[in-house]
């Protein structure tokens, strides 16, 4: 009983890191901007595809490469692309209405996922693709628990993108022009700070790790179709209103606690189809008690 409890907890640090690296991306912007970013899941798909292409590229090319270098490669080319993604989705869709109503910046968040969908299906179809593995295939057990070469390195990458990012915003200058902006967007462009451009740099990081993401995603479970970053999107954001939207550490909590939620409800409940009920639940009884999120804190706005 042990070794499966650990098991199942082994899966779930395995898609918590997932959707932790996702949930970054939605609390990085609301954090700048306060706007929620609706099309994040989405370009988590595009990341998807883009590491899918960048891996079958390279696995087919005349030169035979060791799988760490391709895996490399692809990581590199989807967190690139994406950032391009994210930069220019901000360019042309959010910076234009930075001084219109809220709801107007929501709606085109929601439009543009649309057309991401919707472009990535009329352009690739609906039929689904999978992953080739980019790894050996090894798997280590011990004390009956069972952990592959890919669960090791969903984990220990997140981990380290995590804590990579975390020591950028909390330990460098450019991590301290975006908490200024954060606290203060009207005065810092009097300290010289460049807005514009570190909230580019915003959109771009966000959008690189989750693109890292859509690759990790795409190792643990191959199989990809143009509207896989609805549902994923959602349940990150969760993760991210759970943690404490806004704050980077815990968007990192609430991520592994919803792949937690979601590996261990079907231990406990008779079907997996109680999964939403039981992470939507968390949320709401959250939201009551605490309206922050866990390491949340609320802001108080100076008239």
């Amino acid at each position: 009983m042990l070794a499966l409890s650990i098991q199942y907890l082994l899966n779930a640090l395995q898609l918590g890191s997932v959707y932790a690296l996702i949930a970054l991306g939605y609390t990085m912007v609301y954090g700048i901007l306060t706007l929620i970013n609706f099309a994040h899941g989405d370009i988590f798909m595009v990341g998807s595809y883009l590491a899918l292409w960048g891996a079958l590229f390279l696995l087919g090319s005349q030169v035979k490469l060791p799988l760490a270098l391709v895996f490399i490669g692809a990581l590199l080319f989807s967190m690139t692309l994406t950032a391009l993604l994210g930069v220019l989705i901000e360019r042309l869709a959010y910076r234009p209405l930075r001084q219109a109503p809220r709801v107007s910046a929501v709606i085109t968040a929601l439009g543009v996922g649309l057309f991401l969908e919707n472009f990535t299906l009329a352009t690739i179809g609906p039929q689904p693709q999978h992953v080739p593995p980019l790894t050996p295939g090894y798997s280590f057990t011990f004390l009956g628990v069972t952990c592959s070469d890919v669960q090791l390195l969903i984990i220990v990458l997140s981990l380290m993108l995590m804590v990579l990012l975390d020591w950028l915003v909390g330990y460098t200058m450019t991590g301290m022009a975006l908490r200024a902006i954060s606290y203060n967007r009207t005065i810092v462009p009097l300290m010289g700070v460049p807005v514009n451009r570190m909230i580019s740099l915003t959109f771009a990081i966000g959008s690189a790790i989750a693109g890292a993401g859509g690759l990790l995603y795409g190792l643990a479970y191959p199989v990809l179709d143009p509207y896989m970053g609805v549902r994923i999107g959602w349940w990150a954001f969760i993760a991210a209103v759970v943690g404490g939207i806004g704050n980077i550490r815990g968007a990192m909590l609430g991520g592994y606690i919803l792949g937690a939620v979601e590996i261990f409800t079907p231990v406990f409940l008779p079907a997996s189809t109680y999964r939403d009920f039981v992470a939507f639940s968390l949320l709401l009884i959250l939201l009551i008690f605490r309206p922050t999120g866990l390491l949340g804190r609320p802001t108080f706005e100076r008239v």
